[in-house]
């Protein structure tokens, strides 16, 4: 089991980020990874120390964002336009801790801009000691198919373990990029929103060459349930709420039967009718 967070490295909002109440990892079980995003080396080397502090056993430096709030502040995948800035970010962070420091990006900043073989090569001078690289570049955003020449070139190119990441959504893809890209692993993002067992059928069919059945609908609707009323808890209901009817619509998009029930689920204001409307809805579909 791992736990991982994603911090700004802006000071300016340790006081008020929502991730600050939740930073402090040193009671969580499995390994504790914390990923930072931004700009200023300093800054980058300040929240690097503050997250080994709260127990972070793992620092990660997202290089791999294509997120417009985040490039805005050129952090994110935007850095990879400025390779120095780059090496200094990375070198900044490698010297502030004594925890191994981890990085993700993309495959460069454009189509016309692949430069993921230049930044892996610096990030490992760098004293990086592994990488993810998601198969596109930022321009592409999660548009189109993720690419694999340019996780695959990374690999033969350097000694530092590299995750492959981008469009694994299932076991026997999860089995052709590992083949074809020779990656030491892989990293599976928004393949499992709304289905976190997808992670057992990917070691399972890894390990025994077969696909695990898809589960109960019993154990949908715990997994639902336990979910929701988390997200309730830990944020609060007002967003705890809104929060769960993204979750709700992964969890159920694939099955015809719950289009109509999606769409009255997202019209429901509170806590209470959100865990009443699940527990009705899986059991008439159960009965």
């Amino acid at each position: 089991m791992a736990v991982s967070e994603m911090m700004s490295a802006n000071p300016d909002t340790w006081d008020t980020d929502k991730s600050l109440k939740r930073m402090y990892l040193a009671d969580e079980p499995g390994i504790r990874s914390v990923q930072i995003v931004g700009s200023e080396p300093e800054w980058m080397a300040n929240a690097a120390q503050r997250s080994v502090a709260e127990g972070a056993q793992i620092v990660d430096i997202n290089m791999g964002c294509p997120a417009k709030k985040i490039n805005r502040r050129l952090a994110g995948s935007a850095l990879l336009q400025d390779p120095p800035l780059v090496r200094e970010i990375l070198q900044s962070v490698v010297n502030a801790v004594d925890v191994p420091v981890t990085l993700k990006i993309r495959t460069g900043w454009d189509t016309e801009n692949r430069n993921g073989v230049e930044i892996a090569l610096l990030a490992e001078s760098c004293g990086i000691q592994a990488l993810t690289v998601h198969g596109r570049t930022r321009a592409c955003l999660f548009n189109g198919h993720a690419e694999y020449d340019t996780i695959k070139a990374i690999k033969q190119q350097v000694s530092i373990p590299v995750v492959a990441n981008g469009d694994i959504d299932s076991p026997q893809k999860a089995l052709r990029v590992l083949e074809y890209t020779g990656a030491d692993a892989i990293m599976i993002g928004r393949a499992a929103q709304g289905q976190p067992w997808l992670f057992r059928r990917i070691r399972h069919y890894l390990e025994q060459g077969s696909d695990l059945p898809e589960p109960e609908w019993s154990e949908i609707r715990a997994t639902v349930s336990e979910h929701v009323a988390a997200l309730h808890a830990f944020y609060g209901e007002y967003k705890g709420v809104r929060f769960a009817r993204k979750h709700v619509a992964w969890y159920l998009e694939r099955y015809e039967s719950a289009k109509h029930f999606r769409r009255g689920f997202n019209a429901l204001t509170t806590a209470e009718e959100q865990l009443s409307a699940l527990e009705q809805f899986f059991s008439n579909v159960i009965a």
